[in-house]
């Protein structure tokens, strides 16, 4: 599932062909994601001039003269620029057509993205408005982090992920970032000191840049702007290596499932 780097990646990607370019069309040929697209979404965003690329959390943020278009990859979902003229493939179920002659074209073989428009505040957007904040915001530190955890028996990974607390850290990434603050997934997260803390927060945004740098995780369907797959998942510590040697201790890393997920730690190295 596309998480916080695969959005980012594709928000970067996109941004140089998008910004300043005016939609020529929107042409919708799955209307059936998530969420059945608008009928007159077409009608609304036609002529107008995308202004800022952005992202919250998981959603791509298209701001637009009059408006923003939200746009969720959903699980397996991908945003690519091709020429107007490309020939569709399976599963290609929006085209944001720009007046350069190139398209953003959505693909998503599950159909579990979604794409609205607001004329709105996008921030009070009712997909946006409960959101948490961000890993890499200034109010994402320790002393948010121990007071969220105090009273929760709730495992740390399940914090982590819990989109109502911090935005983005998704299975993958909060795997990685317990490895690198020497954490077990399973710990309760009221037991966290805030010297942990500390070092889970540093995990979290290290792991995040990382994975950014790299163009996001491959694990199955996932590809960048370009087509290409992104190569975070070569540099993998723990996750998906049950069985295999700790790449810093060479104690074998197990696995186990947590909150109907994968989850997986280094004994040794995760206390």
């Amino acid at each position: 599932m596309p998480e916080l780097p695969e959005v980012e990646t594709t928000r970067r990607g996109i941004e140089p062909f998008a910004l300043g370019r005016k939609i020529v069309r929107l042409a919708v040929h799955e209307p059936r994601l998530r969420w059945p697209v608008a009928k007159k979404l077409a009608h609304e965003v036609r002529g107008l001039r995308i202004r800022a690329v952005g992202r919250r959390a998981k959603y791509l943020l298209l701001e637009l003269d009059t408006g923003t278009l939200i746009l969720h990859l959903g699980m397996s979902g991908s945003l690519c620029v091709v020429p107007a003229t490309t020939p569709r493939r399976a599963h290609d179920h929006v085209d944001i057509v720009l007046d350069s002659g190139q398209t953003l074209r959505f693909n998503d073989p599950r159909r579990f993205g979604s794409l609205h428009y607001t004329r709105g505040v996008v921030a009070e957007h009712p997909l946006l408005a409960k959101l948490a904040p961000e890993p890499f915001d200034a109010s994402f530190n320790a002393d948010y982090l121990c007071r969220i955890s105090r009273k929760r028996r709730v495992a740390v990974k399940l914090l982590l992920m819990n989109s109502q607390l911090v935005v983005g850290v998704g299975n993958i990434y909060a795997s990685e970032a317990l490895f690198r603050a020497g954490i077990r997934p399973k710990r309760q997260a009221r037991s966290i000191t805030r010297a942990e803390a500390v070092r889970l927060v540093g995990a979290v945004r290290t792991v995040l840049r990382a994975a950014i740098r790299a163009g996001g995780t491959t694990l199955r369907d996932y590809v960048d702007v370009d087509g290409a797959p992104g190569y975070f998942s070569q540099k993998l510590f723990v996750y998906e290596r049950d069985g295999q040697a700790c790449r810093v201790c060479a104690t074998a890393i197990r696995h186990f499932n947590q909150g109907q997920r994968s989850s997986y730690y280094c004994p040794t190295c995760q206390k």
